[in-house]
């Protein structure tokens, strides 16, 4: 039953839309997936273990996990959980439909009309500490268009690719190489293709390799199509996940000119700007989403823009919210806790951390976080041993690999350091911040107080703009004592003050923020 009817309630569970007297309902992404999987049980019962297993795996998720997602199904919905008319909660076991839906007969004269092409699913996402957002268009054909013999392949691979988890990432990148064997020529192959394997390198701990293949392939759509907004967004994500920053923020420019509805892309280049340190127009920019229900990871990105705005009780709502409703979003897991440590609730940040680490969204990001906090609680044997769990996760990391030598078992030798700075130092920096940030760590362990201060000016001016992170963590440990330290802290404290000032003079600031003063708290919440 691929069209069904609940109720007031039309359902398209092809094209995963909801409807009710033709007005589109904000179901999508995890909402979707558990309200389809209660559509395929009809009025039977559906178990927590059958939910968290058929929706969430592989994370793992607990009953409060499931319970809040029903919570925000139900709002999309527009139901009631005390007099529900859609889903009901049945105590201590799970949840069922009130009603039975019922199929829906397709209309043969709109069959006759029109051919629709199939729904894809148009997402990019933001490198080094990847963001990634998905939006959904859709296209008519006229009956006169043919329809590509690979639809059927390409319908299954945009729907694998949309949920955003790595198997079923595999299964998308699966299906478009078997939609370019049977359609050679197909450009929406291509281009989905393209995105699948950027995911895999950026977000899924795949190979490089990943990434340069998803350029050859977005390249190769803009030799064939070159204003195509969709594949401009494509060969961003793809510079954004090789770190070629310039490229990137270029390319998702010339998706919007050619697409300003492209919300995924808005959002991707929103996170590029943070990274420049252009927090304000990053935050503005997110805010103007139109459909913020249909791009991931915003209301995390939006909470870290807040975070680094110094609007820091703001942002740590906004934070812990994200971690209880998206337990399979790891940067949501990442950012909870993290947030905990520079705010130097040091208890509760590894209390959230171990609950980040058993949800089966592995990130060398999370267990850097580890990492430091096991620094900072002088454990050096299991620090070593975590730093070097965050290398193997992605080998071809530079950080990792730094982090690894400073803190492994045995001490890092002046040889070692040495040669890790000449080949930092013969590669480009791309526009990010964080190659100066390594720098810095290994010009620290050599002594040179100096030339680590002047890598972390450079990082500022690149754009780091994380100064309560500086003032925490123990990874600059030995820097703190110096003046250059603290002036360098009172930069970045000077831009954040005249940004955060600029955004609670717009009139499109975010509403937890009325009332607050341009002068932001230091060091705590």
């Amino acid at each position: 039953m691929d069209t069904v009817q609940l109720l007031d309630l039309h359902i398209d569970r092809s094209t995963q839309q909801v409807r009710r007297d033709d007005v589109l309902l904000p179901v999508s992404g995890l909402s979707w997936r558990l309200f389809d999987c209660l559509l395929a049980h009809g009025t039977a019962v559906v178990s927590f273990d059958t939910l968290a297993r058929d929706v969430w795996a592989p994370a793992v998720v607990g009953e409060d996990a499931i319970s809040q997602r029903v919570k925000l199904l139900r709002q999309a919905l527009g139901d009631d959980g005390r007099r529900p008319r859609y889903v009901r909660s049945v105590r201590g076991r799970g949840y069922q439909l009130c009603a039975l839906p019922q199929p829906v007969v397709p209309d043969e004269e709109a069959d006759t009309a029109v051919v629709h092409r199939p729904r894809r699913w148009g997402w990019a996402v933001a490198g080094v500490g990847v963001l990634v957002a998905a939006t959904l268009a859709v296209v008519m054909w006229p009956a006169s268009v043919t329809p590509s013999p690979a639809s059927p392949l390409l319908q299954r691979a945009d729907h694998y690719a949309g949920i955003g988890q790595a198997s079923n990432n595999q299964r998308a990148i699966v299906l478009y190489r078997q939609a370019l064997q049977v359609d050679p020529e197909s450009i929406a192959a291509r281009r989905g293709l393209a995105r699948a394997l950027a995911a895999e390198g950026c977000l899924f701990n795949g190979p490089r390799q990943s990434a340069e293949e998803a350029l050859a392939l977005a390249n190769d759509v803009l030799r064939r199509a070159p204003d195509d907004a969709a594949a401009f967004a494509a060969r961003g994500y793809a510079h954004d996940c090789l770190g070629a920053m310039a490229q990137a923020v270029a390319d998702y420019r010339q998706a919007l000119q050619r697409d300003p509805g492209d919300d995924a892309t808005r959002a991707s280049l929103a996170y590029l700007y943070q990274e420049q340190g252009h927090l304000a127009q990053a935050l503005q920019d997110n805010l103007a989403v139109r459909t913020p229900e249909r791009v991931r990871f915003l209301d995390v990105q939006i909470a870290r823009e807040l975070e680094l705005l110094g609007f820091t009780d703001a942002a740590a709502r906004r934070h812990q919210r994200n971690f209880q409703l998206y337990p399979d979003n790891v940067f949501a897991n990442i950012a909870w806790p993290r947030s905990l440590l520079v705010s130097g609730d040091q208890a509760r940040a590894e209390s959230a951390l171990a609950q980040a680490l058993t949800r089966g969204t592995p990130h060398p990001g999370l267990l850097r976080l580890q990492g430091e906090l096991e620094l900072m609680q002088g454990n050096r044997a299991a620090a070593a041993e975590t730093f070097e769990r965050s290398r193997q996760l992605r080998p071809q990391q530079s950080l990792g690999q730094t982090l690894a030598g400073l803190h492994g078992s045995a001490p890092a030798s002046p040889e070692w350091v040495a040669a890790r700075l000449q080949t930092l130092s013969a590669q480009p920096d791309d526009g990010w911040a964080d190659a100066a940030l390594e720098r810095a760590l290994l010009h620290q362990a050599q002594g040179d107080v100096d030339a680590a201060l002047a890598d972390l000016q450079h990082a500022v001016t690149a754009g780091f703009r994380d100064a309560r992170w500086l003032r925490a963590t123990p990874l600059f440990s030995r820097l703190r004592a110096a003046p250059g330290y603290a002036r360098l802290l009172a930069t970045i404290d000077a831009d954040v003050a005249a940004q955060r000032a600029r955004v609670l003079a717009a009139p499109w600031r975010p509403d937890d923020l009325k009332g607050l003063s341009a002068t932001p708290a230091t060091g705590s919440r």
